[in-house]
């Protein structure tokens, strides 16, 4: 018996993430840390799980390391398969070169070999680097319905910040009539979320035509799809009215982490119905002492506070001590502030230390710019970061 895959998905996980600036140093966007105790690429993951696809292809590239070791088998997202699960798929030298992934439909053209293991009818193209929740099995059925060659997921955006995506017009019936990527005078709202459904073997068609293309950008956005839309293949969009954010900037990073926040957050992370899985260690529960004052915060396991945390996400390993003050902040993990300490409107990356009686960062105002701390960075006693200030190096007297 033949076995085979209906829909197999892919995601592109090599970016660089350069405009998250320190955070992304030494490792990909999509391992970055989110809602304290995530990562980002524990969404697209949960999401396939969530829908029903049980074979997936992560292509990495930049900073690999610890995402891959954060994916490992795949077991916390179920996707440890005998046939299907998930699969690491970093570039690797072929027989006559090494040769980088030179575009998002490059990535995918030289893991052709791996979509056609599983003969799938259907290949789901996914960002390793957004926050949503999404059934592509919805998608996927509105595919099959419209006999598409391809769909791509789209959200409205404000016209302000549309020349920032893919940019399309549709007909009466949802088809694509026009696509621009990244126009600078957008003649529509309709934003492409880079979530594409192909028919198998369009896709693997225009790949081959597209790499023998010498011009080429070998990109989905810049290339394939308004190739696609101008020869009058079946474009369709599918209309998408959740959230969804790409995290690409420390600022929307940022406001994607104050999203979970409330009695009634903009994105919520406690719906049982479609549970965002991670790989998350053995630790014990937090401590909140005596005197301690928390509010509107995410406290995750491990953490120490005895101080004030207020609109602040802590991931695990977090210590806040006596008399410190932290407050409109993301910490990530094993990060300690100690007795005197504040920290305002700032992202402190992992393994940090603020000494007593330091300031970092400052209230949050209406162009307030946001402070970063990096990695196994201290901060020395009695220093003071200011506002919007990117801290690689020590900081020490």
């Amino acid at each position: 018996m033949i076995r085979k895959k209906e829909c197999v998905a892919m995601i592109l996980a090599g970016g660089q993430g350069s405009r998250l600036h320190a955070l992304t140093d030494r490792l990909a966007k999509p391992a970055v840390t989110f809602g304290a105790k995530y990562r980002i690429i524990d969404f697209p993951l949960s999401n396939c799980v969530n829908s029903g696809i049980d074979t997936v292809g992560v292509l990495t590239q930049y900073q690999p390391l610890i995402l891959n070791e954060y994916i490992g088998n795949g077991k916390p997202w179920d996707l440890d398969r005998n046939f299907g699960g998930v699969h690491i798929l970093p570039p690797y030298q072929g027989k006559n070169k090494i040769d980088w992934y030179r575009g998002t439909a490059n990535a995918i053209y030289q893991n052709i070999h791996f979509l056609k293991r599983y003969d799938p009818e259907y290949v789901l193209v996914l960002s390793g680097d957004h926050i949503y929740k999404m059934d592509y099995g919805k998608m996927l059925r509105f595919h099959k319905q419209n006999d598409a060659a391809l769909t791509i997921a789209v959200i409205n955006v404000p016209l302000s910040e549309a020349s920032r995506f893919g940019i399309m017009n549709t007909d009466e019936v949802g088809r694509v009539i026009s696509f621009e990527e990244k126009p600078k005078n957008p003649k529509s709202t309709r934003a492409s979320m880079g979530i594409y459904i192909f028919d198998a073997a369009v896709l693997y068609r225009h790949l081959e035509e597209d790499e023998a293309n010498l011009f080429s950008a070998h990109d989905f956005g810049k290339n394939i799809i308004p190739r696609m839309v101008e020869e009058g293949e079946a474009v369709y969009a599918y209309e998408f009215n959740g959230y969804w954010k790409d995290v690409g900037t420390v600022a929307s990073l940022w406001e994607a982490n104050a999203d979970l926040l409330g009695e009634n957050p903009a994105f919520n992370l406690y719906d049982p119905d479609w549970r965002i899985y991670s790989r998350n260690f053995a630790l014990p529960p937090q401590f909140i002492a005596d005197g301690a004052k928390i509010e509107n915060s995410i406290i995750t396991e491990g953490c120490y506070i005895e101080g004030t945390v207020i609109d602040s996400l802590l991931s695990n390993n977090v210590r806040v001590e006596k008399g410190a003050v932290v407050k409109d902040t993301i910490i990530f993990a094993n990060t300690a502030v100690e007795a005197g300490a504040t920290v305002n409107y700032a992202i402190i990356d992992e393994n940090v230390t603020i000494k007593k009686n330091a300031v970092v960062g400052a209230e949050r105002g209406e162009n307030a710019p946001i402070t970063l701390v990096a990695h196994n960075v201290t901060i020395g006693e009695d220093m003071t970061v200011p506002a919007g200030e990117i801290i690689e190096k020590d900081l020490v007297l």
